[in-house]
């Protein structure tokens, strides 16, 4: 029997661990849509493209969002660069119990529970019973909406 070649492992290893990212060409990106900038999920708020210069290439201004913590990251690429996108998955839940600004959730098709932080549009109006969305994130679980 043949060994395992150590660069086959790691190979596995490394295709695991990015099936919840992808990459894209920064100019390729759209207002609206998703980018990880410093490790963070984040909304595209704005993109600005330059034009060449005579031997130049096209650079990409990109404005986005964190998702998680709200802050504005600006970041600028040149256009044929790639830029590591989160695939985001979208589920739904059931709140069993809230207690403070958590609810405890359980999932619709895997019946797993778990604790969501409750978002603010939320907050007032969220009780035991109610289905919500929920989204996957970069591995972290984030509550988006009724």
């Amino acid at each position: 029997m043949k060994p395992i070649n150590n660069n086959f492992i790691n190979t596995l290893l490394s295709l695991i661990f990015i099936m919840d990212k992808k990459l894209v060409h920064a100019s390729g990106l759209k207002v609206g849509g998703f980018v990880i900038f410093d490790g963070k999920a984040c909304k595209v708020t704005s993109i600005e493209i330059s034009k060449t210069g005579k031997h130049g290439h096209a650079k990409a201004k990109i404005a986005a969002v964190s998702l998680t913590g709200g802050s504005k990251i600006v970041k600028m690429f040149p256009g044929h660069d790639k830029v590591e996108v989160p695939i985001i998955e979208k589920e739904s839940a059931q709140v069993l119990s809230i207690a403070g600004n958590k609810a405890n959730v359980m999932d619709m098709k895997t019946y797993e529970t778990f604790d969501l932080e409750i978002v603010d549009e939320l907050r007032d109006t969220l009780k035991e019973g109610d289905q919500i969305n929920y989204w996957i994130i970069l591995g972290q679980n984030v509550m988006r909406s009724k």
